[in-house]
């Protein structure tokens, strides 16, 4: 490993789980406020729906702004948004704004900047990593990224337990600052070379062949995370009667078992290729999600801890996957897409299974989640067989031509 890599990973690294702790802390507390005042998933869900539009419909286009513009600049632009976002929360609320109102707008302006996050992480990474450092540095950040959003609530349910909601959001900007100067002493990248000023529409290029697949795979890693954290208090505060600290330590279950996947994925890594790794994961992660709710506190507790582990193999192998697939210029198009994709995707889950647990209770919504993602595990799992199937197969050998009469 180069000096450059050595230094991207020190920095981006703690980056990104400082930037994913922070985005997610809020997520988290906003919707304790609103699971205690409404006490449905709809009311949750429509949170996690109303940060999830701007970004399903912007990403595409911050994919390719990211391949345009300096991407540290942009990473540390998606900090400073963050952190505003979360000082507007307190300070709406104390200027006698509707507390629901003034919750969602919040969750709106984090969305528009995790929207262009995303992107800018993928490029930033495909930009200063080198490609035989890829797997294994991908591994790091994304466990990074989702150990920082699986422990954000634990440290929100704490931490809203003991001292409210309002000072959490002030924490909550303190921590986007901190990311914000990891990345500034990252430095200057490579230069880069200015791009081609076509006759045409700019960035027309087609992406690689199979992406479309990948991206699916990619996409349910984000839905299962997505729609766990809006299930979670529903089982946990509401069907199990338990307190946000509870829910704190469920969640640290959650981000334990990721760091075990990345230890695992060091492993398994070495000897099985990125695809079998996704599809095994997520499959076992849909038989996770059914037996979760069953059995009370016992199967929640040992649910979330394994099922952490295998999603967070799926996630990191699929993003692998991505990354891999696609040139340093077009890394951000594809992320920004994969993004939207995905976003789009868990709002449609989101409605769905939001609709089933009010009608029922939450062992239906997490079967409801397992089925969803099951079934297009299952289809990229066909495709890709089919596909493979065809590069096996022989060319017919050419006809015979008989030799002219002379």
């Amino acid at each position: 490993m180069d000096a450059s890599s050595r230094r991207a990973e020190r920095l981006l690294t703690p980056a990104v789980f400082i930037t994913s702790l922070g985005n997610n802390i809020q997520v988290i507390a906003a919707s304790l406020l609103l699971v205690r005042a409404e006490g449905s998933m709809l009311a949750v869900g429509w949170l996690f729906i109303a940060m999830a539009v701007p970004q399903a419909l912007l990403s595409p286009f911050f994919g390719r702004l990211a391949d345009r513009v300096d991407r540290r600049l942009l990473w540390l632009g998606c900090d400073l948004a963050g952190a505003a976002a979360a000082l507007a929360l307190p300070v709406g609320v104390a200027l006698g704004g509707p507390r629901d109102l003034v919750v969602y707008g919040a969750g709106l302006a984090l969305a528009v900047a995790n929207a262009l996050f995303v992107p800018v992480g993928a490029a930033l990474i495909k930009e200063r990593v080198p490609a035989g450092e890829l797997r294994r540095f991908n591994a790091n950040y994304e466990i990074a990224m989702q150990a920082g959003m699986l422990l954000s609530g634990s440290i929100g349910g704490f931490a809203v337990q003991w001292f409210g909601a309002m000072p959490l959001f002030v924490f909550n900007a303190a921590t986007f600052a901190a990311s914000a100067i990891c990345v500034f002493a990252l430095g200057r990248g490579p230069a880069r070379p200015a791009p081609a000023r076509p006759s045409a529409a700019p960035y027309r290029t087609s992406l690689p062949g199979g992406t479309g697949r990948l991206i699916l795979l990619y996409a349910q890693t984000g839905i299962v995370i997505t729609v766990f954290n809006a299930l979670l208090p529903i089982l946990v505060v509401v069907e199990l009667r338990r307190g946000s600290g509870f829910l704190g330590v469920v969640d640290a279950l959650g981000g334990t078992g990721f760091l075990f996947a990345a230890a695992a994925y060091r492993v398994i890594g070495r000897r099985v290729a990125d695809l079998p790794i996704a599809i095994a994961g997520l499959l076992l992660t849909g038989v996770g999600l059914v037996l979760q709710p069953l059995y009370g506190v016992a199967s929640l507790v040992s649910c979330v801890l394994v099922g952490a582990s295998l999603l967070g193999q799926a996630r990191i192998a699929s993003r692998a996957l991505l990354l891999t697939s696609v040139a340093e210029s077009q890394a951000g198009r594809l992320f920004g897409l994969a993004n939207g994709c995905g976003l789009a995707g868990t709002i449609v889950v989101m409605l769905g299974v939001s609709e089933v647990t009010d009608h029922s209770d939450s062992r239906y919504g997490f079967a409801t989640l397992a089925v969803i993602t099951t079934a297009a595990t299952l289809l990229v799992l066909a495709a890709s067989l089919l596909t493979a199937g065809r590069a096996r197969r022989p060319e017919p050998p050419a006809p015979l031509v008989p030799a002219e009469q002379g």
